[in-house]
């Protein structure tokens, strides 16, 4: 018989059963014994509350205020700790679930771009089998993102996969955090899910030299270019995609004001989930071109959509992205309020304008830096947006801040609270 236990009373010893689907905990299975305090931070990162957990197969009991009320015995009292090592050991644990989150979100990107790329290469193949495979990841995407509790966009720490894979999934999620944040329903957030993952399939058809639109392009060239959406159609069709991800294929280049491609479609001709994919692609080409000389700070990218392009994106779809990717978006180097240098790593999507920081401390090694909470420094923020060739050399060395930018999505913290001591100069 199973119980419920609170993730701060886990134990070694328990055996738990995690009630998550596919790529949503990096275990081998889904029910086991803790071995390691490790094992426990994990568990703490993946943004659950309370978990399942079985008395008869376990080593150990909860501590005594998570016990079961079945005579289970009580937890022996723990040594009487001084401030000083209580303080060390929860900078500890607060570190290895950092860590633990940081290893979790990595291998599900992995995971997830390993599954578009096979999808990807069936299409011209085994068109079903590349259908199956978009809409099994469009929904292990899905059954992540609509766990309880609020999600936060996170920055992945390395450039991993290569650049379609990885732009498909910043698309995808991004475009999902999106229907999210307007109420769609989940047969309307698979379409969307589904239609931003193989929104660029037409690419199949078109030369290697020609997938990504430059200045230099001959009309004949840029013509070429375009035909992708066409080409995606057709892909689509053969590959029995649902209207709804067909709309994305044929409109992720269209524009609110009619000066997009290939149909000149206003916004109230466009779905709703191309009107997003159509936006939220903008902005990843804005980060992530082709050409890396060209990338834009994910706050110069923000700034400019804003500024430069409103007419051409929905303004309801514009500026909800805008409130979900907050003034600095994960990914943007910062100048703090008391002047030191900083990167954003993750930001919660329903408040965005206090997001996760990593800060630049000469005393500390990178790896064993503490990220900041804004949210908890009410006398700490953001002054200003800097491109990292600004940065001093120590806190360009420091912060490492990737010429691409990729996203993944994860539960926001249980407990974000840190004390002002650990994040002061």
């Amino acid at each position: 018989m199973s119980h419920t236990v609170a993730v701060h009373d886990l134990r070694v010893g328990m055996y738990v059963h995690l009630d998550l689907g596919w790529m949503a905990h990096p275990f081998p299975l889904s029910s086991f014994r803790i071995s390691s305090a490790e094992q426990i931070a994990t568990i703490r990162g993946l943004g659950l509350h309370k978990l399942r957990w079985v008395p008869e197969r376990s080593e150990a009991p909860p501590t005594a205020s998570a016990a079961p009320a079945n005579g289970a015995t009580a937890a022996p009292a723990a040594p009487v700790e001084s401030a000083e090592q209580a303080a060390a050991r929860q900078r500890g644990e607060r570190l290895a679930a950092q860590r633990a989150a940081a290893q979790l979100c990595e291998r599900q990107f992995v995971e997830a771009g390993r599954a578009w790329r096979e999808a990807n290469d069936a299409v011209l193949a085994a068109p079903q089998q590349a259908r199956a495979g978009s809409e099994a990841l469009a929904g292990a995407l899905l059954d992540k993102l609509l766990v309880d509790g609020e999600v936060c966009i996170r920055l992945l720490s390395s450039g991993s996969g290569d650049r379609a894979s990885a732009h498909a999934l910043n698309v995808a999620v991004i475009a999902l955090l999106m229907g999210r944040s307007f109420g769609l329903e989940r047969d309307e957030m698979m379409d969307l899910g589904v239609g931003a993952l193989m929104h660029d399939v037409g690419k199949h058809d078109v030369a290697d030299r020609l997938r990504h639109p430059d200045d230099c392009f001959s009309s004949a060239e840029l013509n070429a270019y375009r035909e992708h959406v066409a080409a995606g159609v057709g892909h689509g069709r053969r590959m029995g995609l649902a209207p709804g991800a067909l709309l994305v294929l044929a409109q992720h280049h269209e524009h609110a004001d009619g000066s997009g491609f290939p149909m000149k479609l206003g916004s109230d001709r466009m779905s709703t989930a191309a009107r997003i994919v159509s936006l939220v692609n903008r902005y990843d080409n804005l980060c992530n071109p082709a050409q890396l000389s060209r990338a834009l700070t994910p706050h110069e990218a923000l700034s400019m959509l804003f500024a430069q392009s409103r007419s051409k994106y929905d303004a309801t779809i514009l500026n909800a992205f805008i409130r979900m990717m907050g003034v600095y978006p994960a990914g943007s180097v910062v100048q703090l309020t008391d002047d030191r240098y900083a990167m954003v790593m993750s930001v919660n999507s329903s408040r965005p304008l206090k997001p996760r920081v990593l800060v630049h401390d000469p005393k500390t090694p990178r790896d064993d830096a503490l990220f900041v909470n804004l949210e908890g420094m009410p006398d700490l923020g953001i002054r200003r947006s800097l491109n990292p060739n600004k940065l001093p050399p120590a806190a360009l060395e420091f912060l490492s801040p990737r010429p691409r930018v990729s996203y993944f999505f994860e539960p926001a913290a249980v407990d974000e609270r840190q004390p002002a001591s650990e994040v002061c100069a």
